[in-house]
């Protein structure tokens, strides 16, 4: 039993399993984080649906606020079902609450208590609105309390608000975009009140976005809104759960350290196996033992550079990529003693064969230790350890009769391939002569020569299985089927 070649399995299966299970994190927080995507997007769609259907319900079929009052009722609740909606598909809770009393306060956001003004009339930007509320509750403002009126209006007082005088009296009023008596009324309003802008704030919504005729529209454009997010996030989802270059390089020097330090221990005990001392050790053995480390270092990285490579961006298990890596340095050795004579082109031959079997029993056992044993690195190692060992005892005692069994179905089976080979050539033979005749068939058909086209139409149908009995085969036949 080789030993030492079990050993270099389970170090190399251990590299290619810890991999695994970093890609399996990243794969394993993606479809957690998708799963959660799903329930944010059908919660912020569901309160989309609750609020049209409570805006419907117990304010625009009770026709509460009338004609001109209702749509402030429908801001409050159109306020509450957005904002709670926008907060729920980025995976947070709701935190807006209608208090619906008619009392001092509308709504609350995150224990902030707010009073909504959606006032049109007279063009006062709804601030004639928030005095008169003011000036009936003058404590109002305490505590952090806010006045939120529509974006548009909020906005508009931002752009007047940020004009001087003298600009003022230069602003042209002809398009009705600037008007000197609003600008006015704005300045004299934040210069005289006790209120200031920052005690008002922006609704998420505009004053024609809250109306009877537009709420509904509203409330899809969010939803679209709510989409649109929510593939945004699942994009970037998958874009955090894709392999990365900074990983590939932890991995790759990891790797490198593991096996060149694995080499480098080995190789010591090697040497103390002798019964060597380590004050005994030439500078020949530590140039032995720095070259073989240093090899096992290289070794290490292409490996777990190919590793991660193999097992991110093909359908490649980490255990096999783990196993070609191997195969491919032992084939190179092999290579490298064929080409300065050491050995035979048999032997070549023999020793690649026998290194992939052993290679391949390797990663089947790791995969397998894997699933039995579903604990990161020991699965794979335990399941090779005991695959190895099971493989190189039934190897070491296959009797002779069995491998000469063994060498007669080997010599079926290439037997067997050329055979397929043969088959299949003439078969590919057979097809291209077919389809010769087929496009011959189809330049007739298609001919701009009617004649030439209704003759070659004709041929194409009857070698397609077409009955003879169903074909209009000439001008005098065609003129009695449609007559």
């Amino acid at each position: 039993m080789n030993f030492k070649k079990v050993v270099n399995r389970n170090e190399e299966q251990a590299i290619a399993s810890w991999i695994n299970y970093l890609n399996r994190i990243r794969l394993d927080r993606l479809v957690e984080g998708l799963h959660s995507q799903d329930i944010n997007f059908y919660d912020a769609i569901d309160t989309l649906d609750l609020t049209m259907e409570e805006i419907n319900k117990t304010i625009i079929e009770r026709n509460r606020g009338g004609i001109k009052g209702m749509h402030g009722f429908i801001a409050e609740v159109a306020e509450c079902g957005v904002g709670n909606a926008r907060e729920q598909i980025l995976g947070k809770m709701p935190k807006y609450k209608w208090v619906n009393d008619n009392g001092a306060i509308d709504l609350i956001r995150d224990g902030v208590e707010i009073q909504q003004k959606f006032v049109n009339s007279g063009n006062h930007l709804s601030l004639q609105a928030i005095k008169q509320h003011y000036s009936d509750y003058p404590w109002f403002l305490q505590n952090g309390r806010k006045y939120q009126i529509p974006s548009d209006h909020y906005e508009k007082i931002k752009y007047l608000l940020s004009i001087s005088k003298e600009q003022a009296d230069k602003t042209p009023t002809s398009n009705g975009e600037f008007s000197l008596k609003q600008w006015k009324e704005v300045h004299d309003f934040f210069d005289n009140e006790k209120i200031k802008l920052s005690d008002i704030e922006p609704s998420k919504l505009s004053y024609n976005d809250v109306q009877r005729s537009q709420i509904e529209e509203t409330v899809n454009i969010e939803k679209d809104s709510i989409k649109e997010i929510n593939q945004t996030i699942r994009k970037e989802l998958y874009k955090e759960s894709m392999p990365t270059l900074k990983q590939g390089v932890q991995v790759t020097a990891v790797s490198a350290t593991l096996e060149g330090g694995m080499t480098l221990t080995k190789g010591i005990i090697k040497k103390r196996k002798y019964g060597k001392a380590f004050k005994d050790f030439t500078m020949d053995d530590w140039i032995e033992i720095s070259r073989d480390s240093g090899i096992g270092t290289l070794k290490g990285g292409a490996r777990g550079i190919t590793i991660y490579a193999l097992s991110n961006y093909t359908a490649t298990p980490a255990a096999v990529a783990s196993s070609l890596c191997t195969a491919s340095f032992g084939i190179a050795n092999e290579a490298y003693k064929y080409r300065n004579g050491i050995i035979t082109q048999e032997e070549f031959l023999l020793n690649s064969e026998v290194l992939c079997v052993d290679v391949s029993v390797s990663a089947l056992s790791s995969v397998i230790g894997e699933v039995v044993i579903p604990v990161p690195i020991l699965g794979a190692v335990i399941g090779n350890t005991v695959g190895t060992f099971v493989y190189e005892i039934a190897k070491d005692n296959l009797s002779k009769k069995e491998q000469k069994l063994i060498k007669q179905y080997f010599e079926e089976l290439q037997e067997y391939d050329l055979y397929l080979d043969e088959k299949l050539d003439s078969y590919i033979q057979k097809l291209q002569k077919e389809l010769k005749t087929y496009y011959k068939l189809l330049e007739k058909a298609f001919s701009p020569n009617y004649s030439i086209a209704l003759k070659g139409s004709i041929e194409l149908a009857i070698s397609l299985g077409v009955s003879e009995n169903q074909l209009l085969k000439n001008e005098e036949e065609i003129d009695t089927y449609f007559n």
